[in-house]
């Protein structure tokens, strides 16, 4: 079940929503999205832009031709708080950074690359006045990847001292193009599920498909909340299938 401290209603978005088009507001949400040109990043930008959402995304000099049609390109780097000054203000940051393929030979780089990008992104985000901080975690705990885990941990950690307003999705594995390999394991899986020792890992670190997580980070997006909360395995699936049939 999804975690949560105050979530916004529907009729509470729409009212929002309508005091700010007085203002000149255009329809749809204002995001910003570092990790825009990864695996999550470039199938989300366009779910987002065919919604009518308004993305900028944060991309490395010599990288802006990889970014999505329909975002706003926003040259820096993710381990440099200095692109802080470039994000306007908006109702959204989803920071997606972090190193691809993560496996346990990558210790070092997790704490190089993906502690370091995203207390950058949370300063950036306090300091631009974002309402809602969208993260990507992996789901805790689990008998393998223990340095990956605490690195996500420590992050999530951050996230809840920093005072924003955020959602935590904690997906195992993503299933997707050049993503596949994980299919060998569903007979074990299966097996996982049937036996109740091993049920609530197997629920825990279940495999979600890459629509459903572009579903979930949609949802999220479109459904801000006050405080912190958390999507598990079964709500990514759940908040992907949501999103997929309109609600």
């Amino acid at each position: 079940m999804v975690t949560q401290s105050q979530q916004y209603t529907r009729s509470e978005l729409k009212t929002e929503k309508s005091s700010e088009a007085k203002a000149g507001y255009t329809a749809g949400f204002e995001i910003f999205i570092t990790g825009g040109t990864g695996y999550l990043g470039s199938h989300l930008i366009p779910r987002l832009t065919e919604r009518g959402h308004h993305v900028r995304a944060l991309v490395r000099p010599g990288s802006e031709r990889k970014l999505s049609a329909g975002a706003q390109t926003v040259t820096g780097d993710a381990l440099n708080l200095s692109y802080a000054e470039k994000i306007p203000p908006c109702d959204t940051f989803v920071h997606l950074v972090g190193v691809s393929h993560p496996s346990s030979a990558k210790a070092r780089e997790f704490r190089s690359v993906d502690l370091a990008a995203t207390r950058v992104a949370i300063s950036a985000a306090v300091a631009a006045k974002v309402r809602h901080f969208i993260y990507v975690s992996v789901a805790q705990p689990a008998p393998v990847m223990k340095a990956y885990q605490e690195v996500r941990a420590e992050c999530e950690g951050a996230i809840r001292a920093s005072g924003l307003n955020a959602t935590i999705l904690r997906p195992w594995y993503v299933l997707g193009p050049r993503h596949r390999w994980p299919y060998l394991v569903v007979p074990v899986y299966w097996l996982m599920y049937v036996l109740p020792p091993t049920r609530d890992l197997a629920r825990r670190v279940g495999l979600v498909t890459l629509d459903e997580m572009v579903g979930a980070l949609t949802n999220a997006i479109e459904t801000p909340c006050f405080g912190v909360r958390t999507f598990r395995v079964v709500d990514i699936r759940t908040a992907g299938s949501d999103t997929a049939r309109g609600r």
